[in-house]
């Protein structure tokens, strides 16, 4: 491939990752758009909408006021900073009109008519109704306006060209020209506003949707995201919709806990859902069949096993239990778990080397924590005990190797250090 076409290739790549602050365009600060009159029920509608879409989830930073942006992403590209969308006439979207808002949702355009990047999941937006484009901006309309511009994002050329978002766009995005509510209140927020695919769903080299593959797990900032299908052992076929609910609502049940970055959308968005909401969403989730079934993975090497066991026993069977079933829903049990199983092994790597804490719900507001084992785990002790958690207890899954380990290792800095005096 000559150079030129590369150097195509890779911007298309990165408008498909990144994401920047809203400017909005001359004639609109000169002539800002008057606000309509507040209608208390669409504001009410809006703000329930704006939980649906998770905004809060990439619109508010550490320390920032709501919705006012700023929160840095880190890409294969670069930093990426969210924007502000409170009504703030000059770094906000005060100039923007309904039908500016509407066009930024349902077609990913800007106010001045510049190409929105497709990380924010205007491909999933767009079967937003114009009801509800409508009720969501009335509703930003009435938080209080921040005078917050966030920092340019950091992307080296040829990541920061818009215009190929157009070629980005012809490959990978549908508008929906007749959005409706339906066909089930469930898909209507997974495939819209919830943009759940947008982590759960495998991508191709440009980043969009691999067809055919919606909901089966997908790899998205160093963490894997399982499947949402019917697979058995890798997805939500032994899960009751009951159970996905209560997963959903309070962040935990009796077969895992929510942390990282699905810990974020429980906090944010799922756990201030309404009841039915929920219950929508896990009832259209039972829905989706196994259409690519896990397939059986080789037997793990007896060595490496017996070694991932002699550190299980030392070091996680206090809380996990020998059997690693654990106290449901303190100490997510690992027989079964899809989390566990998935093809990919980042997630479960990343809590090894990270540790994690599961999310605080109103619902069960004491978050539970499991320590970094970074500083006292190598890379082959790590895989090794990652492959035995992933083939113990009826569990199959591929074995990990070292390299895998030593690789997310660098990318989430998460390095050996000197042991501390004490582990709390």
């Amino acid at each position: 491939m000559a150079r030129r076409s590369l150097f195509s290739l890779m911007a298309v790549l990165a408008a498909a990752a990144a994401i920047d602050s809203v400017p909005v365009s001359l004639e609109a600060q000169q002539a800002p758009a008057a606000a309509p009159p507040a209608d208390a029920a669409q504001v009410a509608y809006g703000r329930s909408l704006a939980v649906l879409g998770d905004c809060e989830g990439c619109h508010n930073r550490p320390g920032g006021q709501p919705l006012a942006g700023g929160l840095p992403l880190n890409t294969p590209f670069g930093v990426i900073y969210s924007a502000n969308i409170t009504p703030d006439h000059d770094t906000g979207i005060g100039t923007w009109t309904a039908d500016d808002f509407w066009n930024a949702l349902h077609r990913g355009v800007r106010a001045n008519g510049a190409k929105l990047y497709p990380a924010f999941p205007y491909p999933y937006f767009t079967h937003a109704t114009r009801a509800e484009s409508d009720a969501l901006y009335a509703y930003f309309r009435t938080v209080a306006p921040v005078s917050y511009r966030p920092p340019a994002n950091r992307l080296p050329f040829p990541f920061n060209i818009r215009f190929l978002v157009t070629f980005w766009n012809m490959l990978n995005f549908k508008e929906d020209t007749a959005p409706t509510t339906g066909p089930t209140p469930g898909e209507h927020i997974v495939r819209g506003l919830g943009h759940c695919g947008a982590c759960h769903t495998p991508k191709t080299a440009l980043g969009g949707d691999k067809k055919g593959r919606e909901l089966e797990g997908g790899k998205l900032d160093n963490w894997f995201a399982p499947a949402l299908t019917g697979d058995v052992r890798a997805g939500l076929g032994a899960w009751p919709a009951a159970d996905i609910a209560e997963y959903l609502k309070t962040g935990r049940n009796a077969r895992a806990n929510a942390s990282g970055p699905m810990g974020d959308v429980v906090s944010h968005s799922s756990s201030k859902m309404a009841d039915a909401e929920v219950q929508a969403i896990a009832a259209y989730l039972k829905t989706q069949t196994a259409r690519l079934e896990t397939p059986a993975a080789p037997a793990p090497d007896p060595k490496v096993m017996a070694v991932g066991q002699a550190i299980y026993v030392d070091e996680c069977a206090a809380c996990h239990a020998v059997d690693g079933k654990a106290a449901p829903t303190y100490f997510p049990p690992l027989p079964g778990a899809a989390v566990t199983q998935s093809r990919d092994p980042t997630t479960v790597l990343r809590f090894i080397l990270s540790g994690t804490q599961t999310v605080a719900t109103d619902a069960r507001p004491t978050p539970l924590s499991m320590p970094s084992f970074a500083w006292k785990l190598d890379d082959a002790q790590v895989a090794a005990v990652a492959t035995y958690v992933r083939n113990s207890w009826g569990n199959q899954a591929p074995a990990v190797s070292a390299g895998e380990v030593a690789k997310l290792r660098r990318k989430v800095a998460a390095k050996p250090v000197q042991k501390p005096s004490a582990v709390i």
